[in-house]
């Protein structure tokens, strides 16, 4: 008998648009937080809908990402009889290269770790969004609609479908037309890059699409039109919950900073029903706003605040030297802000010190960024 559900993680990504910040970590390990990493949210997702069989697809820059995902007991899966599987691109004969053609390529390359679960569903995620989901409400409502495929959406603003893959729905959810950021659209209904997938249909479809040359090998363009044009049951399910992608600099420093402003996504768990997992089980993201040092900010435990902090996350061993004042930021791991230094609206990277003195961003237009990584 096999799986009822098996989840595949795409976390192969480069992450250009996050600049110095994926310059030697894959996007799905990029801190978040105060103690998180952006791949904690779908893997612990998967933890808490009950789901033990996860596998993570990696490629540009495999090595820390496979490390930190570990056997998945971190994640609350159970490391005996389940565990987070890290997959990484394996060597294409046609062209000798280690990278993923695309999003169903991925999947199709990963066939065989599949069909060892014999799966009766498959569940498709990004590694690189914010989110807290149950998908076993999204496969629930699969099964009720004897769906070959259902895609999560999110009801965005007229405004911004033209920005997103666009499902074009029936009154009953059935998608009968799917548009890939289109310039008028006639919906708004956004594609999250969530699929569950019946196992049988998925893997006739990625099989077949290996054969096409002229595919880009991706479930947005080509695997769901093709579902669609041969009569496939498609639907859409929609989530109403917090989702983010953090894919730029801006949309990273947003996110965070939404933690600080009654957001939806509650890292705290006081509800005590979704809890996120982290590598980190120790420290405690704390937001602090009864001294007069540190104001309506997420101050991990660990760090050192002799200066004044406003509206901003501080990871781990994070340190601000008395008279430094930091506004509106994201100081991410071990960083140093010196004796006198300021530092607005700005993502300072993993390591980085600011020195003694130093005035960044105060105009604070838009996000700066500050890492190693950029800097001689």
């Amino acid at each position: 008998m096999g799986k009822e559900l098996v989840a595949m993680i795409l976390a192969g990504g480069r992450g250009s648009r996050l600049k110095a910040l994926t310059a030697k970590v894959a996007k799905p390990a990029v801190h978040f937080g105060g103690k998180y990493r952006i791949i904690d949210f779908p893997l612990s997702n998967c933890a808490n809908s009950g789901i033990d069989v996860v596998g993570v697809l990696t490629q540009y820059e495999s090595v820390e990402l496979g490390s930190y995902v570990g056997s998945g007991t971190k994640w609350g899966l159970d490391g005996n009889s389940s565990a987070a599987t890290v997959l990484p691109a394996r060597e294409r004969d046609e062209v000798g290269a280690t990278w993923y053609a695309g999003t169903a390529d991925a999947i199709a390359q990963n066939l065989e770790f599949l069909d060892q679960y014999d799966p009766e569903y498959v569940l498709i995620l990004s590694g690189d969004h914010i989110y807290k989901m149950d998908y076993a409400e999204m496969l629930k409502a699969h099964k009720e609609k004897g769906a070959d495929l259902t895609v999560a959406v999110l009801n965005v603003s007229m405004d911004e479908a033209s920005r997103f893959g666009i499902m074009n729905t029936n009154d009953d959810l059935s998608i009968y037309e799917f548009e890939e950021k289109p310039e008028h659209p006639k919906s708004t209904l956004a594609s999250m890059g969530i699929y569950i997938f019946t196992y049988k249909q998925l893997r006739k479809y990625l099989r077949a699409d290996e054969k096409k040359k002229d595919s880009h090998h991706d479930f947005g363009m080509d695997i769901i039109p093709a579902m669609l044009a041969d009569h496939k049951k498609l639907f859409a399910y929609e989530f109403k919950g917090y989702w983010k992608d953090v894919g730029t600099v801006d949309s990273l420093w947003q996110a965070n900073m939404d933690l600080l402003n009654d957001s939806d996504l509650d890292l705290y768990n006081i509800k005590k029903d979704w809890k996120i997992y982290s590598e980190d089980t120790l420290a405690k993201p704390q937001v602090i706003g009864d001294k007069a040092s540190v104001k309506n900010s997420l101050v991990t435990q660990g760090c050192t605040v002799n200066g004044d902090v406003e509206g901003s996350v501080l990871f781990n061993n994070v340190s601000v030297g008395t008279g430094a004042k930091v506004v509106d930021s994201v100081l991410m791991p071990g960083v140093l802000v010196e004796e006198g230094a300021q530092v607005y609206k700005a993502i300072v990277d993993e390591g980085y010190t600011v020195k003694s003195g130093e005035v960044i961003n105060k105009e604070a237009k838009e996000v700066a960024l500050l890492s190693k990584n950029t800097r001689d």
